[in-house]
This record gives structure tokens, sequence and C-alpha cells, in this order.
């Protein structure tokens, strides 16, 4: 017999951090299923999705997660759809949820998917289910559905540091003779070394560097997040609480020149995880501050004794570049059988146009 499983509206608060932190201590769960990123993605956006929990016979929590419900644009017009651990808004689910799934105890993870999953078939309120960042290997990709497609993949690039640290601890012999090449060219204009890594201590630190990270990110890129506050307010609060129980950390990278760049990076059980950057401008054609600052970070990390540098989700050249590894993350969507979503289907294979996410 199945745990049970139901969806209620989020609880107080503090209710809800005391439930979502115990089942924490007691599941193999990523960073962005934990109490810091949850706790702070809550705190930023204006955004009500449901808790969907599966308890035992004792009242234990075995499983949680947060469920949004979204009419999301489509084709041919907006569809209800689920969104595990995310709101189904855009503006709201642009701090992007990877390593995502249930928050799950260890051992009952087989039990707690189930139950889930019977309980997200059982409401007939949802046309299509969407599932962000997932591993390719996700038992929730097992939900009954009509049409599953994946609408993207993305690779993980990411550096071994046991790897590294039994290899000499050279990291730079790791890489290619491209990388390394520019890399070293880089040091020439920064001292001929690699700068110096300091981490952000206090409130005011904090505070300022998310600042200049704003400032330094501004007309760089096309839909950049660092111009939206909201997301802003979400990155700080993120350091605040990482701050407190050192899983979030703002590190600085400094020449005798000054700042080279700022990296956000998450530290969850033994593993670094950066998030965001930003660089300073490059002092000549050859400077790649961004190169330089992980390379950085790589050596920092590696000496605390984590044991992986991830770059995170993403098709950046540079990523590749600095991996000594990868794994893959994929984005789903499930759809139940709808007459609307059929003949969207049928113009898709016509006109060939993928999915929407």
């Amino acid at each position: 017999m199945l745990p049970d499983a139901h969806f209620s509206l989020i609880p107080d608060r503090v209710a809800l951090a005391g439930r979502w932190q115990a089942l924490e201590a007691r599941a193999d769960a990523s960073f962005f299923l934990g109490w810091t990123w949850t706790d702070a993605w809550l705190d930023s956006y204006a955004v009500t999705p449901e808790l969907l929990a599966v308890v035992d016979g004792a009242g234990q929590d075995i499983a949680l997660a947060l469920v949004g419900h979204a009419m999301t644009p489509r084709v041919l017009g907006p569809v209800a759809t689920l969104c595990l651990n995310q709101s189904g808004i855009a503006a709201a689910d642009r701090p992007f949820v990877e390593y995502n799934g249930l928050l799950v105890a260890k051992g009952r993870e087989e039990e707690g998917v189930r139950a889930a999953l019977a309980a997200i078939a059982a409401r007939r309120d949802w046309r299509a289910f969407r599932l962000s960042g997932v591993a390719p290997s996700s038992p929730l990709l097992a939900l009954p559905g009509r049409r599953r497609t994946r609408v993207d993949q993305s690779p993980v690039y990411q550096v071994d540091l046991d790897r590294l640290r039994a290899e000499s601890g050279d990291y730079l012999a790791l890489l290619s003779a491209n990388t390394r090449s520019q890399i070293r060219r880089s040091m020439k204009d920064h001292g001929g070394e690699l700068p110096t890594v300091t981490r952000a201590a206090t409130l005011p630190e904090v505070e300022a560097g998310i600042e200049e990270m704003r400032a330094l990110n501004v007309g760089r890129h096309a839909d950049n997040a660092w111009e939206d506050d909201a997301f802003c307010r979400f990155i700080t609060a993120l350091c605040l609480r990482g701050l407190a129980n050192g899983e979030v950390e703002l590190l600085r990278f400094v020449d005798p020149g000054g700042t080279i760049g700022l990296l956000v990076n998450f530290v969850y059980r033994g593993r670094a995880m950066n998030y965001q950057s930003a660089f300073a401008t490059p002092l000549s054609s050859k400077d790649k501050p961004g190169l330089l600052c992980h390379a950085a970070a790589v050596s920092h990390c590696a000496g605390r004794g984590l044991s992986l540098y991830s770059l995170l989700a993403g098709k950046d050249r540079y990523k590749q570049s600095l991996a000594t590894s990868e794994e893959s993350l994929e984005w789903w969507v499930i759809e139940r059988f709808s007459p609307r979503l059929e003949v969207e289907a049928i113009l898709r294979r016509l006109f060939r146009r993928p999915a929407s996410a």
C-alpha cells in the first residue's frame, strides 16, 4: 500500500521550514531542492505554488515538493500546466531550477515517487506537466501521459576535484593546450599569477558585491536577468541565507590592479556549483577574465577538499573548455489527451516546430 500523498496550500512559512529542513537532513538532495534555495525563491517572488507532501502512517514526511499551476502559452492558446518546483510564470521562474525532483528521504525514494506520481495523475485540472532540469533517468518521467516531449537537453560541465588532487594538483595540465594557453596569457595581464580569492563575510560585503555584479552585467547580455529587480532580490536573498549556513558564497577575484571578477557559487554536500558571474573589462585582446576567475575558483575549491566544481547547465564554449567531465540535464513536458493538443501536435509535425517549454 502506498503512503498518503496529498496537495495543500503552503502552510505557515515557519512550519514549512521545519518540515523541509528535517526532510532535507534525511534526503540525498540537490542544492536546488534544499531550503536555502526554496525559501529565497518564495520570499523573492509573489508565487503561490501548492505543497505536495507524501506522508507515512506515523505522519512523517517521506517526500515534499512545490507544484505550480498556471495557464502557460501554447500555439493554439493557453494550456493548464503543472510545474514541479516552479510557478509556471516565466518571470518568477527566471531563477532556473536544476537537478530538479522530489525532496525524498533516503531509502524511501521508490515509494515516495510512486505515491507522488499517483497523486499528480489523480488531478483533473491539468493537461501538461512540466519537468525542468531533471536527470535523464528521473523516475518522475514515468508519469502516465498521452505524449512526452523532451524540449531541451543541456550538458553540465564539471571539474573533478578528486582527480585534480590525485594528479599532482595542476589544474591547467588537465585542460587542452589552447585553453591552457589562454589562461596563461591572461595571467600575464594580471601580474603573472592567478588572482587572489576573497569571500564576502558580512552583510555589507554581500550587498556591495551583488550591486557590483549587477553593474558589470548591465548591457552585456540579451534578456539580462541582472536588469530584473526581482532576480536581483532573489540573488541577494540567496547570498544572505548562504552567508549564515555556508551554502552560498560570493567570491571576489582581485589582482594588484583591483577586481577582475565575482562569482556566486553554491557549496553543498562537498560540491561547488557556479550559479552567476560578472567580470571586469579585459585589459587586452588576449585577456580572458572569466577563464582566469574560474581557474582560480577551481584551485580555491580543490584546496578546501571539495569533490567537484560544477559550471551547471549551459552549452557555452567556455564551460566545455574548463571541464574535465560532464553529465546532462533535461527539460520535459508530459501531456494528457486534449483535442487542442492533438491538433497542435499535428501542426508541429507539419511545420516541424519544437514543443513549447
